[in-house]
């Protein structure tokens, strides 16, 4: 049963860090398509990782084509954007065997192209202040994958 979380093209190193730790907390697989904002090799990256970067099960991907041919082999997407109209709740994260979440950069989201090929796969996070445009990149990606384990852990025996 496996996680996959995805950024394509993050630009900040310190989501990306800390959306490492909430992989390696969730067993979770970390893919980040290029190009990246940002170099691996950044300090920053692995602060924001902590001590548990070395240990994050990290995929780089050379980019949105050669990732999206691998996307169907990988288990049920998910989309994340703040356009969708349905809600994450909504969805059926915890039944499928293997999950993908699938977040875009951190100020412009994911590409048109994107939006208009998995539209029916997009989902959005609920947001009551008009005075908020979008949480967080790391945020979303903590708040998606555990709500993937909540629904897991309900649907257990």
């Amino acid at each position: 049963m496996a996680i996959h979380v995805v950024l394509v093209h993050p630009e900040i190193h310190w989501n990306t860090g800390n959306a490492g730790r909430t992989c390696l907390a969730a067993g979770a697989t970390l893919h980040l398509v290029e190009p990246l904002g940002f170099s691996l090799d950044e300090k920053q990256v692995k602060r924001a990782g902590l001590d548990y970067w070395e240990h994050v099960d990290l995929r780089v991907w050379p980019g949105w084509a050669a990732f999206e041919r691998a996307l169907p082999s990988m288990g049920e997407a998910y989309f994340f954007s703040t356009r969708a109209s349905r809600q994450l709740w909504d969805a059926p994260l915890g039944d499928a065997d293997d999950v993908v979440l699938i977040f875009g950069r951190e100020t412009g989201g994911l590409a048109p192209e994107i939006h208009e090929t998995y539209r029916d796969r997009f989902l959005t996070m609920p947001i009551e202040s008009a005075l908020v445009r979008s949480l967080n990149l790391s945020t979303s990606v903590g708040i998606a994958v555990y709500e993937v384990l909540r629904q897991r852990q309900r649907h257990s025996p």
